[in-house]
């Protein structure tokens, strides 16, 4: 039986996987996490909106009925493409097929004190932090008599206006209202800050004009502050600094301008994209070698002459593809080139509030919000994941209130940089 190895269980691993299942093939999929994480609601953890099990489902139990699939937890360390072989912490794993879904990190464009300083959601335990981060700075600015000292501790800098940037400033406003409101009279009056920068001249960029216009001024009507043209030069844990010279009293950074290939991507020995994507064929394989498949944000592929963006709905579509491609390969079958189909985009913008651009209809308000609404429910993976969440939005909805404003770390301050503990403990 011919095996088939798949790096990642992001959303082209775990597509490729369900397409190979029952195919006569032995499947293993490889990761150093043993769950699926769905990180289009990461925002929402770390604003206490959705817990964390509710965004993540066990791999293990998603694989149970897939015939011929199984799962090693392990960090892989390399690809040995002429021998045909995985290296991993555990041990090395020869292939027939390798499908290569390792997903992306953020790119910080080698600002280091920057990436000292900022938080960024890219993986389940970020979420958790940056909740913990801003719980706790509430509770600290509400004990805290200096009045400058209080604002920077209330003052929140969101870079980059994607839908990330866009969805978690507008979360966090609401958070913040909510905040006041209820659990903190101590801080009644306080002027909290939420500033929104984004290099560009407008915010989703991807999204049609108007629709950009509407979310932003949906953002300012909720108090957050859109700063178009503004790109971050420096920060610290207490500041942020901008190319223009200004700086902010801020002890929050979030970061959310870009990513790049992840790492392993330094292991494969292939043609390199500006960016650092792997430049694949119109078939997702690696020149001269038909066997290794690579997919999602790793791949660098161009249609109607732009490249495919490093977006989960085109990994989707790469992992099915390529379980379709290898069935076919082992039934001698020629292969068609993958085809992105282009369903549209859709930001949430808080309570009642999206955009959505889908089949070439643009949507913004309430109707789009529904839309956002249902369409992350359909993709969240387990039933249990999707009644849990569903439930959580009804009672943030109808309630005005979010359960999940806990501070599950202690942070170890240090003396002598007063109010800009980073290391989370345990």
């Amino acid at each position: 039986m011919k095996r088939v190895i798949i790096i990642g269980v992001g959303f082209g691993g775990i597509n490729a996987a369900r397409t190979l299942a029952g195919q006569g093939l032995d499947v293993l999929l490889l990761d150093r996490n043993n769950y699926h994480l769905f990180q289009p609601l990461l925002y929402q953890v770390a604003t206490a909106g959705l817990e964390q099990e509710a965004i993540a489902f066990p791999v293990r139990a998603l694989i149970r009925g897939w015939a011929g699939v199984r799962f090693h937890r392990t960090e892989v360390t390399g690809i040995d493409l002429a021998q045909r072989q995985v290296q991993t912490t555990g041990g090395a794993h020869d292939y027939d097929y390798l499908v290569v879904a390792a997903g992306s990190e953020t790119n910080y464009f080698g600002l280091e004190r920057v990436q000292q300083a900022a938080y960024d959601l890219k993986q389940l335990n970020d979420a958790a932090a940056l909740r913990n981060h801003i719980l706790t700075l509430f509770e600290r600015a509400a004990h805290e008599h200096n009045a400058e000292k209080r604002q920077a501790l209330l003052t929140f800098v969101v870079v980059g206006g994607g839908p990330t940037g866009v969805e978690f400033a507008g979360a966090l406003a609401e958070l913040s209202r909510l905040l006041l409101r209820s659990d903190f009279p101590e801080l009644e009056g306080a002027n909290i800050r939420i500033l929104l920068a984004e290099a560009a001249d407008s915010l989703l960029l991807a999204m049609p004009k108007r629709l950009q216009e509407y979310a932003r001024r949906r953002l300012e009507k909720m108090g957050v502050e859109v700063l178009t043209g503004a790109v971050v030069a420096d920060a610290t844990e207490v500041e942020v600094r901008l190319n223009d010279g200004r700086t902010i009293a801020a002890h929050t950074l979030l970061w959310s301008a870009g990513v790049r290939p992840a790492g392993l991507a330094a292991a494969i020995d292939a043609p390199r994209a500006r960016g650092g994507r792997i430049i694949v064929q119109p078939d997702l394989s690696l020149a001269g070698r038909p066997e290794v498949f690579v997919i999602g944000d790793l791949a660098y592929l161009e249609q109607e002459g732009k490249p495919l963006p490093m977006m989960a709905p085109v990994a989707i579509q790469m992992g099915q593809y390529v379980g379709r491609a290898i069935v076919r390969l082992e039934r001698d079958q020629a292969l068609e080139p993958f085809c992105y189909f282009d369903k549209g985009s859709m930001a949430t913008i808080g309570r009642n509030a999206a955009v959505a651009n889908a089949f070439g209809v643009k949507l913004a308000g309430f109707p789009a919000w529904v839309a956002w609404l249902a369409l992350h429910l359909y993709y969240l993976i387990g039933f249990r994941n999707r009644l849990v969440v569903l439930l959580n939005w009804a009672y943030d909805y109808f309630l005005f209130e979010r359960q999940i404003r806990l501070i599950t770390h202690e942070r170890k301050v240090d003396k002598a940089a007063i109010g800009a503990p980073r290391t989370i403990q345990g």
